[in-house]
């Protein structure tokens, strides 16, 4: 394990399992004595009843079973902890019903593009102040760019400060919900409403009207988050486990997102090559092969490759372990523990060398 981290934020392209190296990082770190809490998205019924988690738990923090009260589990929430946002920064009781009843929030909260990501980092922000835990260990958004997450923050100032947040805050509605930029052209105006009702949907553009100017109070106490959350991103105590796929074909998609964490001034860990199919050799007679075994020497040989490939490239300055690929996915305490133990073997012989 990694002893002196208290923050460890486990990030990769989605299919990579992550989530299940967290919560088996989780495990082991709990075993070490440490007070751990890991907080995932989305993880597999498999995972969930493992870590004896429901979807009920939402973002509160459920005690592991069979851990002696060391290792707490937490599904992140989007919704709910931008909820929790709202009610936080509202200036009063009014406010926060107009923001979390208007009907463009609700789609908001749940579907704009960085939502997700932001709030991962908004709740691990939350948890790591408290300092309720010796450890905490996040999976990240299963997101089909890794990046993304880490340029939340940054993108929700960069809206905050933009031009385009101050038309959206224009009063552009009257109070009978007329537009007011066509209220003194008549027909014409008209029109142009109707235009854009047919195009738009002038609900739809009230609501967002609405929205911004409700939410106007709130940005200030959201900038000041997202800066925090930056910081803690590029803090001394919290480092980063880089999780991709065997093969060669994910190489660039891996140094790529290696030279990002770098350029950023992020502590990046070791980079862990998941699902590594074994290395069978030459075949002895070719011709009485099957098919299937002809598929796994393919396999073997292809990811072989990749982690010969990207160990070179990555350096002899970085940790690379390769964890071969299991028969089945871990479904209790005992085989996440054991893939826990498998990483920390190949860690500490990766250190030996």
């Amino acid at each position: 394990m990694i002893p002196s981290s208290p923050l460890v934020i486990v990030v990769g392209s989605g299919g990579v399992g992550k989530t299940t190296l967290a919560a088996a990082l989780g495990l082991r770190s709990a075993a070490a004595g440490h007070h751990t809490l890991v907080m995932t998205f989305d993880p597999s019924k498999r995972l969930k009843d493992a870590l004896g988690i429901g979807d009920a738990a939402g973002n509160e923090e459920v005690p592991v079973a069979g851990t002696g009260g060391r290792l707490h589990a937490s599904l992140l929430d989007a919704r709910e902890t931008f909820d929790a946002l709202v009610a936080r920064y509202a200036p009063d009781e009014s406010s926060r019903r107009r923001i979390l009843e208007n009907p463009y929030y609700n789609h908001l909260a749940g579907h704009l593009g960085g939502i997700l990501e932001y709030m991962a980092v908004e709740r691990l922000y939350e948890v790591a102040s408290a300092g309720r835990y010796d450890r905490v260990i996040l999976d990240t958004p299963p997101t089909a760019q890794a990046i993304d997450f880490l340029e939340a923050p940054a993108r929700i100032v960069d809206f905050l400060d933009s031009g385009a947040l101050k038309i959206a805050l224009a009063p552009w509605f009257a109070g009978d919900g007329k537009l007011r930029a066509t209220s003194g052209l008549g027909f014409v105006g008209r029109g142009l409403e109707h235009f854009l009702d047919r195009v738009v949907g002038m609900r739809l553009l009230r609501d967002m009207s609405e929205f911004f100017r409700a939410f106007g109070p709130l940005f200030d106490g959201f900038r000041q988050r997202a800066e925090k959350t930056e910081n803690l991103l590029a803090a001394p105590g919290t480092l980063f486990v880089l999780v991709t796929a065997a093969g060669e074909d994910r190489i660039p998609d891996t140094l790529f997102f290696a030279r990002k964490l770098k350029e950023a001034g992020y502590r990046l860990g070791p980079v862990v090559v998941n699902r590594v199919h074994p290395s069978l050799g030459d075949a002895d007679d070719e011709g009485t092969e099957s098919e299937g075994m002809r598929l796994f020497r393919w396999l073997g040989e292809r990811h072989r490759r990749g982690v010969a490939g990207l160990r070179s490239l990555l350096g002899p300055e970085r940790r690379l372990v390769a964890l071969p690929v299991l028969g089945d996915e871990p479904t209790d305490l005992r085989s996440l523990d054991a893939v826990g133990r498998e990483l920390e073997r190949r860690l500490a012989a990766e250190e030996a060398l």
